[in-house]
């Protein structure tokens, strides 16, 4: 089709600058995704408290409004989508960096820590919430060639926040205060997404970049799925499950990647390092994955996963020692990331993209669960079993499980019935 005016890209021929709405989707995740830098607070705030405000506050305390922002992101995802439709990715993804900037601005202000799970775990939550899905969905909509690796790319940014805004937080702290932090976040996040969002849209209806055409219905896509079509399916199940369990068993193993280091005789600094370095991988998993689901399809992608997952849970868990520390949880926070690309590819895969931010907006409700679930269920493990190593024979059973749902249930669905 001609390339009109209307749809340049900051001025560019659509074909090279829709990978310019790949870059600020990126950035923009990356500054939602500093929620995954709180292990930095958890200190300095615990101090704030105890020593400015005379509060009797322990570390675990501090941790709760992390768990709170989670739950939040996960229920607003939801909710969020038909506004994408209605009022566009520019203006949604602008109300959520606000929401988002003022739950850390308000949180400089908290008096105590209740008052953090309000300010920051329930709006900050709500705000990452409402605009993590719309640079997703802008390129799902921009790559129907490329869908897996462009999605994987925008969230590769959210993957590799905790990378950058860990050491600049940790700087901040260090110089101004840890409430100071907070504000100059806040502000910065108000200004940075309303700025990169201003370029994002859609493309018309029925763009396609030269020389792809659309691959027949059935074949690889499907046909598109209102939301309620997509609860009807089997393949929406199965997609929801096996993105739940590969959320699980990874945040299981992930959210104890430290102990477990110096449970086997890892220095506790290294341990600490190697969490790092293992979060590269966790970003880098995301693309890909990306690449290997619109290669190789959802199903073999889940599979891969899956075989990855287990087969790194069955060495650490055999053979515990640094080297097998090291490879099983490079392929661990993989395979996490992986699923944050895998996941929304293999919604438009399946259910198109006309429906694409309702419909990701529900399976992402797994993401969510398995947030809540693995981190207190590795906990438990640990607590009945005496070990954090106990943890790794139930992840390789939830990787089985994971790997037999995949194999079963993540085809291709039947075009939705009219009603």
């Amino acid at each position: 089709m001609g390339k009109t005016s209307e749809e340049r890209i900051l001025g560019i021929e659509p074909g090279r600058g829709r990978w310019v709405l790949v870059l600020l989707g990126l950035v923009i995740n990356l500054c939602l995704g500093t929620i995954y830098s709180w292990s930095v607070f958890v200190a300095p705030l615990t101090e704030y408290f105890i020593n400015e405000l005379g509060q009797s506050v322990t570390a675990g305390d501090v941790l709760l409004p992390f768990s709170v922002f989670l739950a939040f992101f996960a229920i607003a995802m939801p909710f969020t989508g038909k506004y994408i439709e209605r009022y566009g990715p520019r203006n949604v993804t602008i109300a959520g960096g606000v929401l988002t900037g003022l739950g850390w601005l308000l949180a400089s202000f908290a008096t105590s820590v209740p008052m953090l799970y309000v300010v920051y775990g329930v709006i900050g939550g709500i705000g990452v919430g409402i605009a993590y899905g719309v640079p997703v969905a802008v390129a799902a909509r921009w790559f129907p060639d490329k869908r897996g690796l462009a999605v994987g790319l925008t969230v590769l940014g959210f993957g590799f926040s905790a990378f950058f805004t860990a050491n600049i937080a940790s700087w901040l702290i260090a110089t101004y205060g840890v409430m100071t932090t907070f504000r100059i976040f806040g502000l910065a996040f108000v200004v940075l997404t309303v700025l990169l969002a201003l370029p994002l849209k859609f493309p018309p209806q029925g763009w396609a970049p030269g020389g792809w055409t659309a691959p027949v219905a059935g074949a690889t896509a499907s046909c598109e799925f209102r939301r309620d079509q997509m609860l009807r399916s089997r393949s929406f199940y199965g997609l929801w499950l096996c993105y739940f369990i590969g959320c699980l068993a990874g945040l299981m193993a992930i959210s104890i990647a430290k102990p477990v280091g110096t449970d086997i005789g890892i220095e506790a600094g290294l341990a600490v390092l190697l969490v790092g370095v293992f979060a590269i991988f966790n970003g880098f998993g995301r693309p890909i994955f990306g690449a290997v689901t619109d290669r190789f399809t959802p199903r073999n992608a889940a599979l891969l996963s899956f075989v990855l997952i287990g087969a790194a849970a069955l060495v650490l868990w055999q053979f515990p020692g640094e080297l097998t520390y090291i490879v099983a949880f490079v392929l661990l926070w993989g395979c996490l990331g992986g699923w944050l690309a895998i996941a929304p590819a293999s919604t438009g895969f399946f259910f198109g993209t006309s429906d694409y931010p309702r419909c990701y907006g529900i399976v992402f409700l797994a993401y969510g669960a398995g947030a809540i679930a693995g981190p207190q269920l590795a906990g438990f493990i640990k607590t009945t079993t005496g070990s954090y190593l106990g943890v790794f024979p139930y992840v390789l059973v939830l990787a089985a499980i994971g790997f037999i749902i995949a194999w079963t249930m993540l085809l291709p669905p039947k075009a939705p019935q009219n009603s």
